[in-house]
């Protein structure tokens, strides 16, 4: 008869991490680097012209009612049409879809331009094609947080048929899954 495996336990942190650095902007940004989070393109409608950027902010909040969240930074180009709209879009992005995530990343960009592919969805919110989910969602609740608002919506309508695999935001580019 064999011995069972002796078990130990996990090592204490080091000196090192157990002291750890103040809290601080930096430290903020430099720990959510090494966070892995999924791409979404948030639309609206501002008086007739589509807006957009991308967000790596997006949570499931609830599933019922079915309530999301993200943030947006008040200075951001969106936010007065966010801040104004009633629905929104939310688009879950594909590793295929780099290059949308980053032109409505870009400051200044021509987002709705002639290489986007996209339709006036339910309450006249942007649809982007060849996501790998879309929702339109009623704003509920602006949320104050610092510079940024939470935005919580709930889900109206949407269609999470689409193909593909998710797109990440890791180590400030944008990476496909690996196996």
């Amino acid at each position: 008869m064999t011995a069972p495996p002796v078990t130990t336990a996990p090592s204490a942190p080091s000196a090192r991490s157990a002291s750890g650095q103040p809290g601080s902007p930096d430290l903020l940004r430099s720990a959510f680097r090494r966070h892995a989070a999924g791409v979404a393109v948030i639309t609206a409608e501002d008086g007739g012209r589509p807006v957009g950027f991308t967000a790596t902010s997006l949570n499931s909040v609830s599933a019922d009612p079915p309530l999301l969240s993200f943030t947006i930074a008040t200075g951001a180009s969106s936010w007065p049409a966010i801040r104004d709209s009633e629905h929104l879009g939310v688009h879950i992005l594909g590793e295929h879809q780099k290059d949308l995530a980053g032109l409505f990343a870009r400051s200044g960009a021509d987002r709705f331009g002639p290489g986007t592919r996209w339709a006036p969805g339910p309450y006249d919110v942007p649809v982007l094609d060849g996501v790998l989910a879309w929702l339109v969602c009623r704003v509920v609740a602006r949320v104050p947080a610092g510079e940024h608002r939470v935005i919580i919506a709930e889900t109206v309508v949407g269609d999470p048929a689409g193909e593909g695999r998710p797109l990440l935001y890791h180590q400030g580019r944008f990476n496909a899954l690996r196996d």
